[in-house]
């Protein structure tokens, strides 16, 4: 899901519980609760998409290494330095 189709998802109410002294210095900050959360689980979400996809290409990933260490870089002969 992209970032643009959850921020334009319909919004659902919920609960969260915060640190008093955090939930203070925010509000005396004019931080926006809602959006400071929706950004702080969006990145949370995205990372834990990125280390499975990681971990689960992870044998691709390996195969692909030892074959450039074997064999070395396709078309390595018209590189340009």
């Amino acid at each position: 899901m992209s970032r643009a189709t959850v921020f334009a998802s319909p919004r659902r109410a919920t609960n969260v519980t915060l640190p008093e002294t955090l939930l203070r210095d925010a509000r005396e900050m004019g931080i926006n609760l809602s959006q400071a959360c929706e950004r702080g689980l969006a990145a949370e979400v995205a990372n834990i998409h990125r280390q499975r996809w990681l971990e689960e290409n992870k044998g691709a990933m390996d195969a692909w290494n030892g074959h450039v260490a074997e064999h070395g870089l396709p078309l390595a002969a018209f590189r340009q330095f």
